[in-house]
């Protein structure tokens, strides 16, 4: 056994690191944290603080591996990451594993390379106590507030919804903007573009230096400019020079990746700490720009290598940001000589870092702008042309020129031909088009991550994770939003013609942008009334700096939380026992049929429209909204629209059709098929006409494409991609294979590899009783209905084997299930008669199209 135990969080990198130290080190991985404060129950002592952490029962048999090997070695380095979350688990793993101080070193670096590695052996340290507090106290912290916040919403909006510090705020921000967008009212002027010739024939396209406000006053400048001789008033030609950005932060390569390569926070983050783990990059969790000496130096040699010696210019950079901390360096290679790699993914990646580190090393581009001003004395206003051209590329030759999303597309620079002063200029064409004013844009991944750093919200480690829980809890989305239509007046003045006409434009429409979900708003707005400071952006803001404090050693944790508690719980008390429940309420009018009131708001299941009040004798009726649909802004006619959804039609082949809404949107349902409605046709539009053909493209989607064993074989796409069907089995259509011309080879292939898999899935399986023991990707496990189960471990702590599993009882899986779920086997109450009896008062209400709602949305 070797002499030295160096523990890692991740196998990818202990592999990395093995490669390295020689025999008398073993390089084991701890998997992230051992232990952590309990899933279940706060976990937390409120009078002192005091966390209660447990080791997981999926870490238990590691943590006895790992005191094992403690055992055997003379010492133990910790080698965790060089943020305050890896010092946290160096931490855990001295507590757990009970290390003595003289028989433990921490170690950090910021790259896996032999150098680095080796020089942090040379250097180790104890482990920073500050730096686990700050951990401690943001793990903490955030634990109360999330589970004293989310019991309130469970109260006052619905069940199953969740607050947190961070994450509540990104949403806020979200519905704040959203808002924006919906209360911003437009504003048109008449933007004028002109092209010009010169003497030659050569074009200059240029615009007017001022809009004007109304049509008239841009149609009058057009007819002035009939009979007015441009010329060029003036040239004016002036250097200038364009630098490079600084080298990658965690916040600035999710910036760049989701705009040059289209890349999400989340696949980022993962791509980035593959590419750290195999030694490719430095750490990737940091908000400094700076580069060590070394790294200056390799990013010199390889541009001069490449571009040569003029394209060097050596710089540092200076990290803004006062509260930058934890890693050191910028995210850069590791070697400069390493110029791609193999995996394809990985380098796309690799490339961006690679091209952005050695760009912030090399020297600015030089240009030269040309700005012509054409016009003449008589009009009140003048073009202007603007133009650039690059004299020298510097480090645009590595990198290119970075856009954010906020760049007007309108504003392309281009290259101008030779004109003098005082050369007299034809007007090819010159249009006043009809502009409306653009509220804020919703925003992207990027640019949420840009905002939230801006406003210092969260830290390089949490903005992946922040972004993938508001998604998960359904408070935030990236629907497509379609469009509207409006007029546009445009005039176009050629050959001393000028020409009118109203166009349609599209506006509007977003794809890939977070749009609040209708419970999203409900509960930000909630939250930002009850609990103004949480929700403050200047408070969340403060509490970074307070865990900043805490890990430079100038504040104590506890006392920090206890400051905090004092304030924040009796808010949780006043508000749980004197807020008014939320639901987003909105009264749209009176039912003309029943003089009832017609409501949007958000119920048990979500957005609804609603006809008639809770406490009346008579049950109110239910409509679920479409998609797109909101209920801050749905309108009156649109919510009674819904109740004429379900409607029936004629048959078609012996089967009933009917047209409705659910959970994936419109349809149109034939027999026991339900087909899709095309997104963006109103599903009230369709008749019987319409319904036939929808029908009829759906039998010929559905059409045998090939036979497997003498059965048919027919294919689709659903919700998980491209798909074919054999008999009723459905198998998925990976994108190696060519879904529009598969062959018969690609069908027996896919089905024969589906029908091998579904054989070896099930060990054990009950059909009556819907239980079976089924090999999973982690392992066996028990699956019971929808349900799925742990299989425990034998009495002398070890598992269960596949051969051992295929003998166990029924009632021993039964037992199991009942272990874990006392509940599982309770006989259910049938809700029958009630939704019988609310279908039939519905129906008299509403007509038979409402008669469905009540029961799915009670």
């Amino acid at each position: 056994m070797s002499k030295n135990l160096v523990i890692v969080e991740s196998p990818a990198k202990a592999k990395t690191i093995q490669k390295y130290l020689g025999k008398d080190f073993e390089v084991k991985s701890s998997f992230g944290h051992i232990r952590d404060l309990p899933k279940k129950g706060m976990g937390i002592d409120l009078a002192t603080f005091s966390p209660d952490y447990e080791v997981s029962a999926d870490k238990k048999k590691l943590v006895t591996e790992l005191k094992a090997a403690v055992k055997k070695a003379e010492m133990v380095w910790l080698a965790s990451d060089e943020d305050r979350e890896g010092e946290a688990i160096a931490w855990h793993l001295a507590e757990e594993l009970k290390l003595k101080p003289e028989n433990r070193k921490r170690i950090v670096f910021h790259e896996i390379t032999k150098n680095a590695i080796l020089k942090s052996i040379e250097n180790p340290r104890d482990i920073d106590q500050n730096l686990v507090n700050a951990q401690q106290a943001r793990r903490v912290l955030d634990r109360i507030v999330g589970f004293e916040m989310s019991p309130v919403l469970w109260k006052k909006v619905k069940p199953g919804l969740s607050a947190g510090r961070v994450q509540s705020v990104a949403v806020r921000l979200i519905v704040e903007r959203e808002k924006e967008i919906r209360e911003f009212t437009p504003k048109a002027s008449f933007k004028l573009d002109g092209i010009f010739l010169n003497k030659t024939g050569q074009e200059i396209s240029a615009k007017l230096k001022k809009d004007f406000d109304k049509e008239e006053e841009a149609e009058k400048f057009l007819e002035l400019s009939k009979t007015t001789e441009f010329k060029v008033l003036n040239v004016e030609t002036r250097p200038g020079t364009r630098s490079a950005s600084a080298p990658f932060t965690t916040s600035t390569l999710q910036q760049e990746a989701s705009s040059r390569l289209g890349y999400n926070v989340t696949n980022t983050m993962r791509l980035a700490q593959r590419l750290y783990e195999e030694g490719y990059i430095t750490y990737m969790r940091t908000d400094s720009v700076n580069l060590s000496q070394e790294a200056i130096e390799g990013a010199k040699r390889q541009i001069t290598s490449e571009y040569g010696s003029e394209y060097s210019s050596p710089r540092n950079y200076t990290t803004k940001s006062a509260s930058a901390q934890e890693a050191h360096e910028a995210i850069r290679p590791t070697d400069f000589a390493v110029t791609s790699i193999g995996d394809a993914q990985l380098n796309r990646l690799y490339q961006l870092i690679y091209r952005r580190t050695l760009a912030s090393q090399m020297a600015n581009a030089k240009i030269e702008k040309t700005v012509i001003e054409i016009g003449n004395a008589k009009l009140p206003q003048h073009f202007e042309a603007q133009g650039e051209v690059i004299i020298f590329d510097g480090f645009l030759k590595a990198y290119g020129i970075v856009k954010t999303e906020e760049d007007d597309e309108e504003n392309n620079e281009k290259l101008l031909p030779k004109v003098s002063v005082g050369e007299a200029l034809d007007y090819k064409k010159i249009t006043a088009t009809e502009k409306f004013t653009r509220p804020s844009a919703r925003y992207t991944e990027a640019g949420l991550v840009r905002k939230l750093e801006e406003l210092g919200i969260g830290r390089p480690s949490t903005y992946a994770p922040t972004i993938q829980t508001i998604q998960n809890r359904e408070y935030v989305d990236k629907r497509e939003i379609e469009p509207h239509t409006r007029e546009i007046v445009k005039m176009s003045l050629a050959k001393d013609t000028i020409k009118k006409e109203v166009l349609e434009e599209k506006f509007g429409g977003d794809k890939n942008k977070f749009v609040p979900t209708d419970t999203g708003e409900v509960v930000s707005d909630f939250l930002t009334d009850n609990f103004k400071e949480i929700l403050d952006y200047g408070f969340t803001a403060r509490v970074e700096e307070s865990f900043d404090e805490i890990a430079n050693g100038d504040q104590k944790w506890k006392e920090m939380m206890t400051d905090f508690y004092s304030k924040f719980h009796p808010r949780i008390q006043d508000v749980e026992e004197h807020a008014e429940r939320a639901t987003g309420d909105r009264l749209l009018g009176v039912d003309p049929k029943t003089g009832k009131n017609v409501h949007a708001r958000i119920g048990r299941f979500g957005a609804m429209i609603q006809i008639g009040e809770t406490d009346d004798e008579e049950k109110p009726v239910f409509a679920s909204l479409m998609a797109g649909q909101n209920i801050a802004t749905i309108t009156f006619e649109e919510a009674l629209e819904l109740f004429k959804l379900p409607f029936d039609l004629n048959e078609v082949d012996g089967q009933s059709v009917s047209v409705g809404v659910g959970r994936f949107g419109p349809y149109v349902k034939w027999g026991e098929t339900y087909i899709s409605i095309p997104k963006g046709e109103d599903p009230l539009s369709v008749d019987q006409k319409r319904a036939e053909e929808i029908i009829n493209e759906k039998k010929i989607a559905d059409a045998p494409i090939a036979t497997y064993k003498g059965e048919p074989v027919t294919k689709g796409t659903g919700r998980f991609g491209p798909f074919i069907k054999y008999q009723s089995i459905f198998v998925n259509v990976p994108k190696r294979y060519d879904f529009e011309n598969l062959s018969q080879s690609d069908i027996n292939e896919l089905i024969d590899a589906k029908l091998e898999k579904e054989a070896n899935r099930y060990i054990q399986q009950w059909e009556k009783e819907k239980i079976s023991i089924e090999n999973g990707r982690w392992g066996p496990f028990i699956k019971f209905g929808k349900a799925m189960f742990k299989i425990p471990k034998k009495a002398d702590d070890t598992k269960y084997e596949g051969e051992e599993l295929k003998d166990i009882s029924l009632d021993e899986v039964k037992k199991w299930i009942t272990d874990q779920d006392p509940k599982a086997f309770a006989e259910k109450k049938k809700p029958a008669a009630k939704k019988a009896a609310t279908t039939k008062k519905a129906t008299t209400t509403a007509k038979k199209p409402a008669a469905k709602k009540p029961a799915a949305k009670k």
